[in-house]
Formats: C-alpha cells, sequence, structure tokens
C-alpha cells in the first residue's frame, strides 16, 4: 500500500484506468470472435457487418493506447483476410456445382 498521498492518488486513478481498459480489450475480443464464428459459419454478409463494428473497436483501442498500433493494424488485416478467403470458398463452391 503506498505512503505518499500522491501515490495513493496514482493508484486510485490507475485502478479506475484498468477497469476502462479492460473494457474496451474485452470488446475488441468479443467482436473479433463475433467475426470468426461467422465465418464459421459461412455467413458472408454477416461477418461483412461486423467486420465494421470490428474495424471501429479496434481503431477506438488503438488511439487510447489501450493496444499498439501494429497489433491493431495485424488484427484488421488477419480478419479481412479471414472474410477474403470465406468469399473465395464460396466462389469456388458454385463454380463446381454448375
Amino acid at each position: 500500500m503506498p505512503n505518499l498521498k500522491t501515490s495513493i492518488k496514482d493508484l486510485r486513478s490507475s485502478k479506475r484506468k484498468t477497469v476502462f481498459n479492460d473494457r474496451l480489450r474485452n470488446r475488441v475480443k468479443k467482436s473479433v470472435k463475433n467475426i470468426k464464428d461467422n465465418v464459421k459459419a459461412g455467413e458472408k454478409d454477416k461477418a461483412l457487418e461486423s467486420l465494421k463494428n470490428a474495424y471501429k473497436v479496434i481503431d477506438k483501442a488503438a488511439k487510447k493506447n489501450v493496444i499498439s498500433k501494429g497489433k491493431a493494424s495485424r488484427k484488421k488485416s488477419r480478419l479481412a483476410a479471414q472474410i477474403n478467403k470465406l468469399s473465395k470458398n464460396n466462389e469456388q463452391i458454385t463454380q463446381k456445382g454448375s
């Protein structure tokens, strides 16, 4: 436990910041999981819609330094690649069927 008055105030503010950061980190995880679930189910339209939301959440997290810019960029890139792969798979299935 801190002894100095300023250290006590710092502890209080860091606890408050931790709560906000955890909340934002969880939003990022949920949005990524939502996209992955949609991709597994093969629902391209829902995945694209949730991709927009995920971009928004990831950018906000990077802006507030909850995650680094590089990590945000990597996450967005990998999510987009998964959705592109899904659309390529759908095209291949339709080509084989016809």
